[in-house]
């Protein structure tokens, strides 16, 4: 009983030790595209007329919010804890 606790203990703590990584991926992520994306719209503003920056900023934009979404596990595709149930599911199979 002891040594299924502490593998419970130690399955719990890696994956909170995943989500802390990945939510600080995200804000990593989320502090560059603030840096980034202005310094893309000035060039854009003083070199031509045509607001190419747009793009980047979409695109990237898009990445930063499907991060965001797993790091705070949302996922409106499979619904909430899809990932865990299939596990215990292939887990009792097997």
């Amino acid at each position: 009983m002891e040594t299924r606790n502490l593998n419970d203990r130690q399955y719990n703590y890696q994956k909170a030790k995943e989500k802390v990584e990945a939510i600080k991926g995200f804000y990593g992520n989320l502090l560059a595209y603030c840096i980034v994306i202005p310094i893309l719209v000035y060039i854009n503003y003083r070199t031509t007329d045509f607001p190419w920056a747009i793009f980047p900023a979409l695109g990237w934009g898009f990445g930063l919010v499907m991060n965001g979404f797993c790091a705070y596990g949302y996922n409106p595709i499979f619904g909430k804890d899809w990932e865990e149930r299939k596990i215990k599911e292939y887990m009792q199979n097997s």
